[in-house]
């Protein structure tokens, strides 16, 4: 892994990609993978690494959205149930590399899309979500998340948006343990079928959680940085392209 070429790049760009998730209470999972494609790591290590990172990042950001009083218990339960058991199986299953990469490139859409705040508005309004609606979001929401090595978060924070179950910190803290618990379970799938973790991949974690930190403090508090998310953004695009056409 730490043999590319332009790991020093890399390695740069990380702690970025964590401060952005980290700050909207995502681990960053779909930034993680759409950067390790642009630099064409090898497939088998992008899904166990991935998770890993959410694991440390998403954590980081759901202990300064709970720290803040934003965490609603019932909220997150309701598609946790389902999530958790779910993630594990999909972590278990293996994909094909070209459809892996047409769903990654799909799961990146809603990634682009929040960068861009697109879903980022609050209504006064909230609805009471039902018990039937949570278990089939979340069941869904986590077999992908562990098929795919992703936590979930940043389809499931549109979804609380959109459908006004929560204001946006409130998904931000709901979402940050989603993905957490997802991660888990879905890593835990993944080492049950064989699949290991590469030793370098420690050292991805402690560059991304220099982002995380900084992200989940200062977005639990004020912070909104356009430009940076603008940015960010425009690479989710271009390793988008480049999943779509591989």
């Amino acid at each position: 892994m730490l043999q590319n070429e332009n790991i020093y790049l890399f390695l740069l760009i990380l702690p970025i990609v964590s401060f952005l998730y980290s700050s909207v209470g995502h681990g960053g999972a779909s930034g993680y993978l759409a950067l390790m494609a642009l630099f064409s790591f090898v497939p088998e290590s992008m899904k166990p690494t991935a998770l890993l990172l959410n694991i440390f990042v998403a954590g980081i950001s759901f202990y300064y959205y709970y720290k803040a009083g934003f965490f609603n218990k019932k909220l997150f339960i309701i598609f946790a149930i389902t999530s958790i058991p779910l993630a594990f199986i999909g972590g278990r299953l293996e994909v094909d590399a070209s459809l892996y990469n047409k769903v990654l490139a799909v799961l990146l859409i809603f990634a682009i899309l929040k960068m861009l705040n697109v879903f980022g508005k609050e209504r006064e309004t909230i609805k009471k979500v039902k018990l039937w609606q949570g278990l089939i979001i979340g069941g869904i929401i986590g077999f992908f998340s562990g098929l795919i090595g992703i936590g979930g978060g940043i389809i499931l924070t549109p979804v609380i948006l959109l459908l006004h179950w929560g204001k946006m910190k409130e998904a931000a803290a709901v979402s940050a343990l989603f993905i957490w618990v997802n991660s888990a379970s879905g890593l835990i799938g993944q080492l049950s079928s064989g699949i290991t973790i590469e030793k370098e991949s420690f050292l991805l974690v402690a560059v991304a959680l220099v982002g995380g930190v900084f992200g989940g403090y200062y977005g639990s508090k004020k912070i909104n940085n356009k430009k940076l998310r603008y940015i960010l953004a425009f690479v989710l695009i271009i390793a988008c392209g480049k999943l779509f056409f591989t």
